[in-house]
């Protein structure tokens, strides 16, 4: 996939990793991301980030996991150019990979952000890449704050064309627990009368740390999954619309790990 092209599927199940790499996977990986993270804190801390540079940057992420064995796979992209305008992705959150790769695959189709804890924009060098995103930041102290913080920025973003993806969890896990999952950002998509994109993804291959938590090992056995499901319109009850995303997410997670 090159920088900026639109594909209907993505499949890199033959991925090859050197020898180096098959030895000391970890340490390949973060060999091939640090680069890549330091040019564009340096860019954004610079003013020199834009969009462009960010998929240039998570397509470079792609490559490393490829080239350090993880297959990566990502479904049903194609709905993506059936929807007009932006839409709030939600979706569950296993790992710091989400964060990196999803830029390769939605920004060729529009302009995204997340919606992200504070800690990301205070994190030390990532924090100038993420400002530069202009995320919709939350403290995850206070619950009512952050649904408001939600609310009028993530409408803010969307009302100027840049879609938001949503993380809805408490915090990220391997286990998937429908119970953590919140209906805020099908509250966003509501408020704002923009689709919603329910948005399933398996990323485990980037494990958590022990003592870093966003920088743990990488695990090649693990492929790397993403998929969308069809878009749901904003007019759906939030419970119902969320109960499809949860549908959607425990359905393709039992057929990953199948």
């Amino acid at each position: 996939m090159e920088n900026g092209a639109k594909v209907a599927e993505y499949s890199s199940d033959t991925a090859r990793a050197g020898w180096f790499a098959r030895l000391f996977p970890s340490l390949a990986f973060y060999a091939k991301v640090a680069p890549v993270v330091l040019r564009n804190a340096r860019e954004a801390k610079r003013g020199r980030f834009d969009r462009a540079m960010w998929r240039s940057g998570s397509v470079r992420v792609l490559r490393a996991f490829e080239r350090c064995g993880v297959p990566v796979s990502f479904e049903n992209l194609r709905v993506l150019g059936q929807v007009e305008g932006p839409c709030v992705f939600v979706g569950n959150h296993m790992s710091t990979a989400e964060t990196f790769l999803l830029a390769a695959f939605i920004s060729p189709y529009r302009p995204i952000t997340f919606v992200v804890k504070r800690q990301l924009v205070e994190y030390p060098v990532f924090k100038h890449i993420m400002r530069a995103c202009d995320p919709v930041v939350v403290s995850r102290e206070n619950p009512k704050e952050d649904f408001r913080v939600v609310m009028e920025e993530g409408c803010e973003r969307l009302r100027s064309g840049v879609s938001v993806v949503v993380f809805p969890q408490r915090t990220r896990s391997a286990l998937f627990s429908p119970d953590d999952f919140n209906t805020i950002g099908v509250k966003l998509a509501r408020r704002a009368s923009v689709p919603v994109i329910p948005l399933a993804l398996k990323t485990d291959a980037w494990s958590n740390g022990r003592f870093l938590k966003d920088f743990g090992p990488l695990v090649p056995s693990r492929p790397v999954h993403f998929a969308l499901g069809a878009p749901l319109p904003p007019d759906l009850r939030d419970r119902e619309a969320n109960q499809v995303v949860i549908d959607f997410i425990q359905g393709k997670l039992r057929e990953w790990n199948h």
